[in-house]
């Protein structure tokens, strides 16, 4: 999906700008790459600047219930300081590296329903044009893959994928939302648990793994969430065996119920199940709910031997094309 448009604050006759990405989804922390086309007015033109933003569909929680909205988390400079004579074409190669937080929009080649894009913003003459928008494909880390897929053989289902503005207090989170990956449990937990939500916190030397379960509540006791936290390395994935090591995961959280009776907990612990004992809790104190029609399509949900089984369901593929056409419109009308 690519659109070409003339830059609109310079009406008809001015600069067109087409930003092409290489082909193939990247990875958090990895490099994205492509080239920004310009193409001449029926004037000179100094180009001032070019910029990349790398946009995402965030949901946001308050009094009156949920909204959706567009949020900015990073911005380069790629070129300008330059004059782009009558008819000229130029193009602009670039190279940026993605926050290690940027959330996965696909496993395994399926998609999860994540709205991401990268907005060109080009400057000329004083005024300001956001003058193209291309969705942005993220597969996940190896770690990232190890874990998801240990969940899949572990016989946990996806359920949905979203992304929640706020912090999660007592991680090292950097960006202003984090991603949420929903499973369903497997039928080991299934009636002790309704979901348990996964956040990736990816930095250059590691990772948090986040896991909060959402408890089934008894006759005379209230549901409640348990979250824990799990530090592991981006090195030696082929060396762990993920199917133990999320299994203790699991375990632990859902033991956690039993411990603490009705109060949420939070412990932290490395990949191999050393906690540090010490309380923490999420900073939002939200509920997230299926969010952005990014639930798998029914009979078809599932983590199966580690692969997100199915098709995306249409809805979430509607919202993901109306995200971009949407900012495209917007773009227009100014």
């Amino acid at each position: 999906m690519v659109f070409k448009r003339l830059l609109g604050s310079l009406g008809v006759g001015g600069p067109s700008v087409d930003t092409v990405l290489d082909p193939g989804a990247v990875t958090p922390g990895g490099s994205l790459t492509g080239q920004v086309h310009l193409k001449g007015g029926n004037a000179d033109f100094t180009i001032e600047h070019i910029t990349l933003e790398l946009v995402a569909r965030v949901e946001a929680e308050h009094e009156d219930g949920e909204s959706e909205g567009m949020v900015v988390f990073d911005r380069f400079t790629v070129g300008g300081n330059f004059r782009l004579a009558e008819g000229e074409q130029r193009s602009i190669p670039f190279s940026v590296d993605l926050p290690w937080e940027t959330p996965i929009t696909e496993l395994y080649g399926q998609g999860l329903g994540i709205a991401l894009g990268v907005r060109t913003e080009i400057g000329v003459a004083g005024a300001k044009d956001k003058g193209d928008l291309d969705p942005l494909a993220v597969r996940p880390l190896p770690v990232q893959e190890a874990v998801l897929e240990a969940l899949g053989q572990l016989g946990f289902g996806f359920k949905s994928a979203d992304l929640e503005l706020g912090h999660i207090r007592g991680t090292g989170q950097q960006l202003p939302f984090y991603q949420e990956i929903e499973v369903a449990p497997s039928p080991q937990y299934a009636h002790q648990v309704n979901e348990i939500e996964v956040t990736f916190l990816a930095g250059p030397a590691g990772m948090e793994v986040v896991l909060e379960a959402d408890k089934r509540g008894g006759f005379f006791t209230e549901g409640h969430d348990t979250v824990s936290r799990y530090t592991v390395s981006h090195h030696g994935v082929g060396q762990v065996d993920w199917n133990a090591e999320v299994g203790s995961w699991m375990r632990q959280l859902v033991e956690h119920r039993a411990a603490y009776g009705s109060h949420s907990s939070y412990g932290s612990h490395d990949a191999y199940g050393h906690g540090d004992g010490h309380g923490h809790g999420h900073g939002h104190g939200h509920r997230s709910g299926p969010g952005m029609g990014t639930a798998v399509a029914a009979g078809a949900a599932g983590l199966a031997v580690g692969v997100v089984g199915g098709m995306v369901a249409a809805e979430a593929v509607d919202e993901i094309g109306d995200f971009f056409e949407g900012d495209e419109e917007e773009g227009d009308e100014g």
